[in-house]
């Protein structure tokens, strides 16, 4: 499958990622594909091993890659140390969609004394509260609901079936995807003989610049101070992002993490998808978490860390479990062993 972009050529898209490049630099493409189906009109990029066999074969017009494939390129190529990225970029700019229809739609609900900037976009059912403040150039797409006092600055894009609670502020260029909740209650209660109390939530959440928040992730607000996520944040689908925990920014969370309350995340991590973070935890800067470990303690160094155990077969992990749960009476008499010998 290709997939339609506006028509560019080889020196032009080159130049955009400040790459060299190889071919006939008047070479156009009109769309984008994986090396296995593109065809005469298409670029793609060779970034992983794994799909070599299908660059030599490939009907690309242009093929992102670096230096040292150019040989086994049998087209066009911009020369690219790290082609993922320079891919990234090039896509972006070939699909934007630079020809937005700014609207408000007749069954949109704007309430009293809220503010909307210029060439804002709201669908149809959008439901904005009081005293909100939609900048510039902001995109509520349909069904989404944003509630009292929300601020949302320029350039951001809300996609269907958001739901922004009170007070929430939201940075610029922020891209939150369908079925996001921020702001819903923290999980606090209180036990009293027995029954529990829910304990008010009375934080908020700030989302700084440039973040992204996938699909059917919520976020928290705090009990007192705000859930904070700071500038450059990228967040999976399928997130659980607890009341007061902090996250800083350009750190990058993939899918199905759970973070608990009152957790401190660095800047610049990655947590792999899975991964279960206790609460009150504080976790440094440059730090790799591998996916489905669970961080039960705070981690004070840079490094990557994983837990858990990695997929066998199943009789043979019946027979290491075992041997698992002997472990400690193994390490008591190796230790018993070690004084008797000294």
């Amino acid at each position: 499958m290709s997939i339609s972009t506006r028509k560019a050529g080889l020196k032009e898209l080159a130049e955009f990622v400040d790459a060299d490049f190889h071919g006939d630099p008047d070479t156009q493409i009109s769309g984008i594909a994986t090396l296995e189906l593109a065809g005469t009109h298409d670029l793609s990029f060779f970034a992983n091993r794994k799909y070599h066999k299908y660059l030599l074969s490939t009907q690309a017009a242009i093929v992102i890659l670096k230096p040292d494939d150019l040989e086994q390129c049998p087209g066009s190529a911009i020369l690219a140390d790290d082609p993922y990225l320079s891919y990234a970029k090039i896509a972006a700019w070939l699909t934007q969609n630079t020809h937005q229809t700014t609207a408000i739609h007749p069954a949109a609900i704007i309430g009293e004394s809220t503010q909307l900037g210029k060439n804002v976009t709201l669908a149809a059912n959008v439901v904005i509260g009081q005293n909100c403040l939609i900048a510039d150039n902001v995109v509520l797409d349909a069904g989404c609901v944003i509630a009292d006092g929300v601020s949302i600055a320029e350039n951001s894009h809300i996609f269907p079936n958001v739901s922004i609670y009170s007070g929430v502020k939201i940075g610029k260029n922020a891209i939150i995807h369908s079925g996001v909740v921020i702001g819903s209650d923290g999980f606090g209660i209180a036990n009293d003989k027995g029954q529990w109390t829910k304990v008010p939530q009375l934080g908020s959440v700030v989302i700084g610049d440039n973040v992204e928040i996938g699909s059917n992730t919520t976020i928290d607000c705090g009990a007192i101070e705000d859930t904070v996520i700071e500038d450059g944040v990228k967040l999976d689908n399928l997130i659980q992002v607890a009341h007061n925990v902090h996250i800083g920014e350009n750190t990058a969370i993939a899918g199905c993490v759970g973070i608990a309350g009152s957790t401190r995340i660095g800047k610049y991590c990655a947590i792999g998808g899975g991964a279960g973070i206790l609460g009150h935890l504080n976790i440094a800067d440059h730090v790799h978490i591998t996916a489905t470990s669970l961080v039960t303690k705070s981690i004070s160094k840079p490094g990557v860390y994983s837990s858990g155990t990695p997929l066998q077969e199943n009789a043979l992990w019946h027979k290491n479990f075992v041997r698992f749960k002997q472990l400690d009476s193994l390490a008591r008499r190796l230790n018993e062993l070690e004084n008797k010998t000294k």
